[in-house]
């Protein structure tokens, strides 16, 4: 068995986590929306129509922010036609997904939705077909007091208080070919910042999102960041990147190393970002917004659902990119959690794409139930445990060579520190398909006690390939992991094979240290 080692270092932070890394996104596509978190005729609907089976398993998946409602369809979006009574709103045909969008869901139902949910909206302005006046006109309906035309007309709506949604995306994947509107990265900064200067005046609280790039492979990875801040440096707080990850040609070492790519990504666009603000001598900090990331078979997606997608008729809410999720999947989507967490002083906000039913941790059935896919555990765990101050750590692993990111090493960690609860948490994952891996970790802190640990990997009788799915839901569950121990200090574990594993341990607190001392005395 391979033998790892990991070493924490108490008195070296990295950075506060802030409760925007776990984000989530709903876009107009496919079953987010309708069916998804949305069906009036269900069993478990509410008077507004929406899911109460969908609405506990978001609480239970412990999202902060959701991104809302675009995504392709963003780019060419009327917001106008979201809002007044749902008999009047019109039914329009949307090119970015080839289907109809009834708008019977637009934003006075979804912010109360999200309200319901314990979400903060993070607003995505049309920067495709139209620009600086209506995106100003959006926020100034949602965000002004009243006394305007428009901030009344929210009120008339049924909306008396503004809807005070702070953040604001400036646009979707600007760089894309495929994107409404699509734009050069002059075209688009020169854009974004007279768009983004005419909202902070409308109300100067919000912060805005530019478009960074679509992938790290687009060809003008780099340029575009630079291009974008040059022009609107001085007017956004944070640059997006957008990440999708999928296993291409049984190359599963690559694809487990996942995370590697991640935090390589993040690097460049933090480099860009601070050669920029150096130049232009702005003493700012601009976030790295990752606002689209996940597991996502595009190549399947590519090849099985675009022919039908786009050669058919117009239908409403068809079923698009419904990824089932795998063990594999979900050790990569906590693989790329624990990157975004080793990041925290780079990444502002993540939203894992999407919440419900389109490459999601939730499924849902038309008339049936809900449930979690495999990818639903990582994420809810790591959102619940991960919420205090991660430290640097150093590991001593074997690795394996991957055709992508070269050699990495098979142990992948991340140390959390919620002093305030006196707890230390590991985030941990074996990337070694076949064999256990062997860890022992030096806790430089008084442990008393290891308070939980569970781990995500092939059932038994079940391979790296099983799924949860509608006939059986609970196929993948996280489990003990019943080999963890801690002895002076010291904790040891047996790590499965190709498996994410999160360990709670108990911290004496100072004020718990001095409360045994002067009992001892």
């Amino acid at each position: 068995m391979a033998k790892a080692h990991l070493r924490v270092h108490l008195d070296e932070p990295v950075a506060r986590i802030t409760d925007r890394l776990f984000g989530s996104f709903v876009e107009h596509m496919g079953r987010a929306v309708y069916t998804g978190i949305y069906e009036p005729g269900h069993p478990t609907a509410n008077t507004q129509g929406f899911r109460a089976d969908v609405l506990e398993l978001v609480r239970e998946l412990g999202a902060s922010v959701i991104r809302y409602p675009g995504g392709n369809f963003v780019s060419g979006f009327r917001w106008e036609d979201s809002v007044g009574p749902r008999e009047s709103r019109p039914v329009r045909l949307d090119v970015a997904w080839h289907s109809v969008e009834t708008n019977e869901v637009g934003l006075h139902e979804f912010a109360e939705w999200a309200d319901d949910a314990g979400l903060e909206i993070m607003q995505a302005v049309n920067l495709g077909t139209r620009g600086i006046e209506d995106a100003a006109a959006l926020l100034e309906y949602s965000n002004h007091p009243g006394g305007t035309a428009r901030s009344d007309a929210r009120r008339a709506n049924g909306r008396e208080e503004p809807f005070g949604i702070t953040l604001w995306c400036l646009g979707n994947e600007m760089d894309g070919p495929w994107q409404i509107g699509h734009k050069t990265a002059d075209e688009y900064g020169r854009l974004a910042a007279e768009t983004g200067r005419v909202m902070k005046w409308v109300d100067p609280s919000i912060e805005l999102v530019a478009a960074g790039s679509s992938n790290a492979d687009m060809p003008t990875f780099g340029s575009w960041e630079r291009t974008v801040l040059e022009h609107s440096a001085d007017v956004i707080d944070h640059i997006s990147l957008h990440a999708y990850y999928e296993e291409t040609g049984g190359d599963v070492a690559s694809f487990l190393a996942s995370g590697v790519g991640l935090d390589r990504y993040i690097g460049s666009v933090a480099a860009i970002i601070d050669e920029v603000l150096a130049e232009q001598g702005l003493e700012k900090t601009i976030g790295i917004s990752v606002d689209e990331w996940n597991v996502w078979y595009q190549s399947r997606f590519n090849e099985v659902d675009k022919p039908p997608l786009f050669d058919g008729g117009w239908n409403e809410h068809p079923r698009i990119i419904e990824d089932e999720y795998s063990v594999t999947d979900a050790v990569v989507v906590g693989s790329l959690l624990m990157s975004l967490l080793r990041n925290a002083d780079r990444v502002s906000m993540a939203n894992l794409a999407q919440l419900v039913n389109v490459i999601a941790p939730i499924r849902s059935e038309p008339d049936g139930p809900a449930w979690r896919q495999t990818t639903f555990h990582p994420f809810a765990l790591t959102a619940a445990a991960a919420r205090g101050t991660v430290l640097r750590s150093t590991v001593e692993s074997p690795v394996v060579d991957t055709a992508r990111y070269g050699a990495v090493d098979l142990l992948d960690a991340v140390v959390v520190s919620n002093a305030d609860d006196g707890e230390l948490v590991l985030l941990l994952v074996n990337r070694d398909v076949t064999t256990p891996l062997s860890i022992t970790v030096d806790l430089p802190v008084a442990a008393t006690a290891v308070s939980d640990a569970l781990s995500i990997h092939a059932p038994e009788g079940g391979s790296r390939f099983s799924a949860n799915t509608l006939a059986d839901p609970d196929t993948v569950v996280p489990v003990p992991l019943d080999s963890v121990a801690l002895v002076d200090g010291r904790l040891t574990a047996e790590l499965p094979p190709l498996s994410w594993s999160i360990v709670r341990i108990a911290v004496a607190t100072p004020s718990t240290r001095s409360e045994k001392e002067g009992a001892v005395a």
